[in-house]
């Protein structure tokens, strides 16, 4: 029996668009199935084609998100729901806990955290359940958003520390010990591959005519919610490091630009 594997083959060729297509129809194809692509593909000619199979390769085919198929995407130790209304995780983002590791290093950690523009929950949740004595808040603007946020909260077990709720780059007036941020900050006339583009919320993706509104709205905000100690990891885009550390910088901020795997600029790390 290859049925599944044949099925594969023919979903990829229809993903012409995509960068990982082969990636993508196995994906949707352990979902159809109930299993982890792993197991799929130790099992992969044991499987006939699932009837679901046909009604994922056609979403893909619109230029969906694999993420908002799955409703699911794994961020830093976690498995994240994911859905309109809220930008899909990505891994480069992960830098931003990468860079927050590294300052608490030989400490107990941060103590409270702050998400500004939490989207989804991840950064938020992926601080809590890397210290798990640590409590926190995720603000955001969208209801969508928050509703994704406070879900996942609760289904990994962390909504007893995680307080989600409406809010803007002003923050709580609380002052923090870490904080995270991935801000908008897209030019407005980039042109994004149309599941970007077509799917993912525009609030949380363009940013004024180079990009760096947000940040220009973040940095004088920023200082007084600094904890003593602490530290605000802020993501940019590629090319934005230099611009984007001296909107910080002109607020009498120390900032360093940590890279991210692939070696491109990625994340502010701002102490006051």
């Amino acid at each position: 029996m290859a049925e599944a594997r044949a099925a594969i083959v023919a979903a990829a060729a229809r993903f012409g668009f995509s960068a990982t297509a082969r990636l993508d129809a196995e994906l949707l194809m352990a979902h159809a199935l109930g299993l982890s692509r792993d197991r799929l593909l130790l099992t992969l000619d044991d499987h006939a084609e699932p009837p679901g199979f046909a009604g994922l390769v056609a979403r893909r085919e619109r230029h969906e998100p694999v993420a908002y198929i799955l409703g699911m995407r794994g961020f830093w130790t976690l498995d994240l729901a994911v859905g309109p209304g809220a930008l899909v995780p990505r891994a480069d983002s992960e830098t931003l806990i990468e860079a927050a590791v590294a300052h608490f290093a030989g400490t107990p950690g941060p103590a409270r955290v702050l998400d500004l523009g939490t989207g989804s929950g991840a950064l938020l949740l992926a601080a809590l359940d890397q210290w798990p004595r640590a409590s926190g808040v995720g603000l955001d603007a969208s209801p969508a958003a928050l509703t994704i946020a406070r879900a996942n909260a609760t289904r990994l077990g962390l909504g007893d520390r995680a307080q989600i709720e409406r809010g803007g780059w002003a923050g709580t007036g609380e002052s923090f010990d870490l904080i995270l941020c991935n801000p908008p900050y897209i030019a407005d006339d980039a042109v994004l591959p149309s599941e970007v583009q077509a799917w993912e919320p525009a609030s949380a993706l363009f940013a004024g005519v180079d990009g760096l509104d947000d940040y220009r709205r973040i940095a004088p905000l920023l200082r007084r919610q600094i904890a003593p100690g602490g530290i605000a990891c802020i993501e940019i885009g590629s090319d934005q490091g230099e611009r984007a550390a001296a909107l910080f910088q002109a607020q009498g901020l120390h900032v360093v630009v940590r890279r991210d795997l692939a070696g491109l600029d990625r994340c502010l790390v701002v102490t006051a």
